[in-house]
């Protein structure tokens, strides 16, 4: 039998949850899936309002938010961002320390993004602690060879580091930074023009990647049939724009173009719902919900249906992140059809 995809049910690994604030403590919020999942690492946005980007894992803990719209040090107050627990199918958020405070606020519509960490879902989280050591190496569970690696310096105040791997020709020369428009950069200095492998990846003397006496967050990513891909496309500046194959019915998409000062947008299947796919948030930004014409989210990839330089600029690289809500065609032969 041919091999059609890695997981046949991607909801095991990966789930959006869409929820409206109430400014409560004790805030249980249910996923929405067939599949029980309870999150390993956990992407909350205010969808209303100008309020940050959470994100938290099950490594740090519930009371250690970051912000990927931000270089800020990890805070470890409870009332930061107010995430109360990881639970079985789901998480829970509480009042916050000022109206919600991103995950909660009342009367404010959220998007939470759920992994479960798996090398069977190709998803590994990883801490350290930095020693300003030259070409230092980090090891990974992942049995696989990264195609994405987002790293934090939890302790300072310093740009979130991006590998991706269709990044350019050589891309562990190259960086991008989460949390700014920029676009990719050439820095030997992050992860030591040294290629990640199956069982390590590189660091040098950065205080991004590994600045001494301070502590790290990474979370690796590698691509599994029918489940998951990290991509790149050139950009047509054509509203007719590119059709992108992944192999599945696309969940989630965080789109970045890698060769211009644009920001990253995270894309999902349930804002709107419907073809084109018209809800963009910036991951960079603190900015509530857009809606514009983006994209089509179909059976098995994504088409872009902007000239937007953001999403289609002109011969640029535009990489891509994503994650599957159907494999195009399961283990047994059952084909998934367009949303």
């Amino acid at each position: 039998m041919a091999a059609y995809t890695s997981i046949d049910n991607p909801e095991l690994y990966f789930q959006t949850k869409l929820y409206t604030g109430n400014n409560t403590d004790g805030n249980a919020i249910t996923l929405d899936g067939d599949e029980n999942l309870q999150p390993d690492f956990l992407w909350i946005k205010d969808r209303t309002n100008a309020n940050s980007h959470r994100i938290y894992d099950s490594v740090r803990g519930v009371n250690a938010a970051l912000i990927s719209n931000s270089t800020a040090a990890e805070d470890q107050y409870a009332d930061f961002g107010q995430l109360e627990s990881f639970d079985s199918d789901g998480f829970t958020v509480g009042a916050g320390n000022t109206n919600g405070n991103g995950t909660n606020q009342a009367s404010a519509n959220h998007a939470a993004w759920c992994w479960k960490e798996s090398a069977t879902a190709g998803f590994d989280i990883v801490s350290y602690a930095g020693n300003g050591a030259e070409g230092r190496d980090i090891s990974h569970s992942l049995s696989a060879v990264p195609h994405v690696m987002i790293v934090k310096n939890r302790t300072n105040a310093v740009k979130w580091a991006v590998y991706h791997h269709k990044n350019t020709a050589a891309p562990e020369t190259d960086h991008l930074v989460l949390d700014t428009t920029a676009a990719t950069s050439d820095d030997d200095s992050t992860w030591d023009d040294t290629a990640p492998t199956s069982s390590v990846f590189r660091v040098k003397g950065s205080t991004s990647v590994n600045g001494s006496s301070a502590n790290y967050i990474s979370y690796l990513f590698t691509a599994k049939q029918g489940y998951s891909k990290f991509g790149s496309f050139t950009g047509s500046a054509n509203a007719d724009g590119p059709f992108i194959h992944t192999g599945f019915r696309p969940a989630w998409i965080l789109l970045k173009n890698a060769g211009a000062t644009q920001g990253w947008n995270p894309y999902d299947n349930k804002r709107a719902g419907f073809n084109p796919n018209n809800y963009r948030l910036v991951a960079n930004t603190n900015e509530a919900e857009y809606t514009s014409d983006i994209l089509d989210i179909l059976s098995n990839g994504f088409k872009i249906r902007s000239n937007g330089e953001w999403a289609n600029g002109s011969g640029h690289t535009l990489i891509y992140m994503a994650f599957a809500e159907q494999p195009f065609v399961n283990s047994n032969g059952v084909p998934a059809n367009a949303r």
